[in-house]
């Protein structure tokens, strides 16, 4: 309900009768007032005027589904979103959505965690009311073995969001790490449940650091705000982003790999450089030659032979 009258005080800036939303919503004026009270109570200033009625000031930067589905328009990203103002992992309760049939596009997304993760079991430090954490289902149907294609895919569009809401020059350093100015401001972590020769569901959980403040940042690390001198709507950010999550991943569905592998080319901060990469208990050094049609990156090494990695720790020696 809280949701439906939101809906209503955000089409337009003038004030709107409690007797109007209240008869349209088949609510008592009683009922009405109640939610407002739980409106404000969340953050949102909502202005109440005797014979005027009640006209919405602003809303408070939260990643709730009321904000974040409010004009996102777009077809199954997002259609589902789990909001939660703490929760442990948002990949944990992901997966657990995925095995219990949930959608594809469902999103689940935190404030706060407590056990936030990265790659090979690393934490992701995650502040409240800071940054963007959430995990996202996807059902491709594509072969298991093509998977690290979905990490590009949403490292794309980190890069993407950034330059269209902030303007900012995002890179990639393969696999899954976004950098603006030399720093790292996003990671993505990709979990697969597959059978042999078919993907069930993939889970992509993404952290992107937003309004977070210098000194609650790893070393290393940048954000958004610390970029630009000021503080951005996180809801504007994330609805782009998921914006062009959809996007690049109907462009796949429809043209394969290639253009997602196009774009991820002019983003990327590894290829043409001289690499070492920790890949299967053992360090291969060489150069970054290109990537496959899978996403894996392709390494020749000083004997001139070219080994293909699918995942690994990388680090640009120049």
């Amino acid at each position: 309900m809280k949701e439906k009258i939101l809906e209503h005080l955000k089409k337009g800036h003038e004030y709107i009768s409690g007797d109007e939303i209240a008869s349209r919503l088949g609510i008592s004026r009683q009922g009405l007032w109640k939610h407002i009270q739980e409106l404000k109570d969340s953050g949102y200033d909502i202005v109440a005027v005797p014979h005027l009625g009640y006209r919405l000031e602003s809303s408070p930067d939260r990643l709730s589904g009321m904000e974040v589905s409010h004009g996102l328009n777009t077809k199954f990203i997002a259609r589902k979103i789990h909001y939660f103002d703490y929760l442990s992992s948002t990949m944990d309760f992901a997966m657990q959505l995925g095995m219990d049939s949930a959608p594809c596009g469902t999103v689940v997304i935190a404030e706060s965690q407590t056990k936030g993760r990265g790659r090979l079991g690393r934490s992701w430090f995650s502040p409240k009311y800071k940054g963007i954490y959430f995990s996202l289902i996807l059902r491709p149907e594509i072969a298991p073995s093509a998977s690290p294609i979905l990490t590009l895919l949403n490292a794309v569009s980190i890069c993407e969001s950034v330059k269209n809401i902030c303007g900012l020059d995002a890179r990639i350093k393969w696999p899954n790490d976004v950098f603006v100015n030399g720093r790292k401001i996003a990671g993505i972590l990709t979990e697969i449940n597959a059978e042999m020769d078919k993907i069930n569901f993939v889970v992509i959980g993404i952290g992107l650091n937003v309004n977070n403040d210098k000194r609650s940042l790893v070393a290393q690390a940048t954000s958004l705000k610390e970029q630009l001198g000021h503080s951005l709507s996180r809801v504007a950010l994330f609805q782009e982003l998921l914006r062009r999550i959809e996007d690049n991943y109907i462009l796949m569905g429809k043209e394969g790999s290639g253009p997602i592998i196009e774009k991820w080319r002019n983003f990327n901060l590894t290829l043409g450089g001289r690499i070492k990469v920790h890949f299967q208990d053992r360090y291969i050094e060489g150069q970054a030659i290109g990537i496959d049609s899978d996403g894996s990156l392709l390494i020749r090494k000083d004997a001139g032979l070219v080994q293909k990695i699918f995942s690994g720790d990388i680090l640009h020696l120049r």
